[in-house]
């Protein structure tokens, strides 16, 4: 197991290139189960959920080649419409599958994805939906499975925002019988991607990044080709360091339009960004201003950015309170950001952050993804030696992380526990 040793208090300085969206090329990657042949994507990242992806997809059949930013998705040898405990345990987005392959075969066998770090984020709403669509659906000894001779469209509203389960309906509802409306739908740039990717493939998709989606079913999908957007997360991950920092970073590949709730709370912060032809450049103050933040649906502030923001939080001037309203359990990096030396405290889904001068390195651990960031972004800015331990969390939706941060100056390796 790996774990990043980390000299803090070096001023970052120079250009990262940011990588493909992870949570666009997931459900991306699911769709290619509507229509056999070969799909072909570009700018994806190699992180350790597309390689989890693709070995789901090689369960049932299919052939995938990853070569480069390039991947290839040969879906025409499908025959196997499951997807087992193994894979969906380590991976909650395999549920995309299920909605596709109900729509395409009739059938799907989906383990259930079970408990999860950061709270419950059941598929409830993704079972309902589907059953109003003419889907029949049983829980069978921990998988869902569900059978369709045929999809027939519905207005479908959603009780909460939810993202995955707007994609597996968008999928699903692409190959249904007539015209489904989902109401109160996501309308993150990924969900917009997903929809820009299925009208590539005959898809009649219209309204994608507002709450009302409409979708009028086709009798068949064809395979394409199609560019990942970039990762806004990480984009907003690395925005934290300069400021973090005090550092100066020019970020490339990056869409300012998919981050606006970020760079906005960064600004009041104290870091200046600004707008470049393909990306940000960003400039990290002395010492940022304590802002409060609330998590909310896109184009809200976003849970995937909570813990960095709060990593920020911890050595700025004044008192932050930052409530996460998406997830229950999203403040298991607080513990370990106070063992490097921040004053927080928790009052029910609020943190309240107490900026202190310097942040003194010590050794911690990842519990999750995001929270991994958050503690190698606190290691950059603490005195001393950090080491943060478990990260493969962190390889799972940031590709590079350390030598990309290597490249701009921070003291950071990767070895062996």
């Amino acid at each position: 197991m790996d774990k990043l040793v980390i000299e803090g208090g070096v001023r970052l300085e120079g250009t990262i290139a940011i990588s493909g969206a992870k949570n666009a090329t997931l459900p991306l990657m699911a769709s290619t189960l509507l229509a056999p042949g070969t799909h072909l994507f570009e700018n994806v990242p190699h992180l350790m959920d597309v390689l989890t992806m693709r070995k789901l997809l090689h369960h049932m059949g299919a052939r995938t080649d990853h070569e480069g930013e390039y991947l290839t998705v040969d879906t025409a040898s499908v025959k196997l419409m499951e997807a087992p405990y193994e894979l969906v345990k380590t991976m909650r987005a395999s549920v995309l599958v299920l909605g596709p392959l109900v729509a395409r075969f009739g059938y799907a066998r989906v383990s259930l994805p079970g408990g999860c770090a950061i709270g419950a984020r059941p598929i409830n709403l993704h079972i309902k939906a589907l059953e109003m669509l003419g889907a029949q659906v049983a829980i069978e000894h921990g998988y869902v499975v569900a059978r369709a001779k045929e999809l027939k469209g519905a207005v479908i509203t959603f009780d909460q925002v939810t993202v995955t389960g707007t994609e597996n309906v968008l999928m699903a509802a692409s190959l249904a019988k007539g015209t489904t409306v989902l109401e109160n739908a996501a309308r993150e740039p990924e969900v917009v991607a997903l929809a820009d990717y299925l009208n590539l493939m005959g898809a009649r998709i219209s309204g994608a990044g507002t709450p009302e989606i409409v979708v009028e079913g086709v009798s068949e999908l064809k395979p394409g080709s199609f560019r990942v957007i970039p990762d806004r997360i990480e984009a907003g991950t690395y925005l934290v360091a300069a400021g973090i920092t005090g550092g100066h970073l020019i970020l490339r590949n990056c869409t300012a339009g998919h981050m606006e709730s970020v760079i906005r709370k960064l600004q009041l912060a104290g870091l200046i960004i600004r707008d470049l032809p393909d990306g940000l450049e960003v400039w990290g103050p002395e010492r940022t201003i304590a802002v409060d933040a609330k998590t909310w649906p896109y184009p809200g502030f976003p849970t995937d950015m909570q813990a960095q923001f709060m990593a920020l939080m911890t050595i700025s001037e004044g008192v932050s309170v930052i409530t996460e309203q998406i997830f229950e359990n999203r403040f298991m990096h607080v513990p370990e950001l106070n063992r490097l030396g921040a004053n927080i405290q928790l009052d029910g889904r609020s943190a309240i952050v107490r900026g202190v001068r310097k942040l003194q390195g010590a050794p911690v651990m990842a519990t999750d993804l995001r929270a991994s960031a958050s503690l190698v972004l606190a290691g950059l800015a603490a005195l001393g030696k950090t080491e943060v331990s478990r990260v493969y969390h962190l390889d799972r939706g940031y590709e590079r992380l350390d030598e990309k941060l290597r490249n701009v100056g921070a003291r950071i390796t990767r070895v062996k526990e």
